[in-house]
């Protein structure tokens, strides 16, 4: 290895370190509660604050709630998942309505739907934002008896609750 190479790679290496320590500086509350097991908890409390922020007029419910407004039949379930996770499994009876859709004008998928009707969104799981905005843009369009539930459908599955694949 030539010199001057060796001079470069020492030089890059300072500049690695120095970089590498400045960052530690910067972020050190972060490395610090990883280190000590509590990054998790700070994430999900981060994520709930900005979600009571950003969401602030949706209602949730949780998946016992969820359950009986689908045992009463009252409520008209929507699926606010990619529509290929929606093909795959879904709350039975459920209509898929992604944010996207949504966007490009598919509410007439609601047709006929009252927009005082008990409508609950739910998405993947908990950590989903998709059930938040697709409630949010239902409201906006006049729906207003709308609930989120967190529990996504993860958890409706794992309760062992009615579950099919038809559209």
């Amino acid at each position: 290895m030539s010199r001057i190479w060796r001079h470069d790679l020492a030089w890059a290496g300072f500049i690695l370190l120095v970089a590498a320590f400045f960052g530690l500086m910067q972020e050190w509350l972060l490395v610090r509660q990883s280190w000590r097991g509590e990054l998790p908890a700070r994430i999900e409390q981060m994520r709930t604050q900005r979600r009571e922020q950003e969401f602030q007029g949706v209602k949730t419910i949780d998946l016992a709630r969820a359950y009986a407004l689908f045992q009463a039949g009252q409520a008209l379930f929507i699926d606010a998942r990619p529509t290929e996770e929606y093909a795959e499994l879904h709350v039975s009876k459920a209509l898929s309505l992604t944010p996207s859709l949504l966007e490009q004008g598919e509410a007439e998928k609601l047709a006929g739907a009252a927009k005082d009707r008990e409508i609950v969104v739910y998405c993947g799981q908990e950590s989903c934002d998709l059930s938040l905005r697709v409630a949010e843009k239902l409201q906006a369009l006049g729906y207003t008896r709308v609930a989120v539930f967190m529990g996504g459908f993860r958890a409706w599955d794992e309760a062992g609750y009615p579950a099919d694949t038809s559209k």
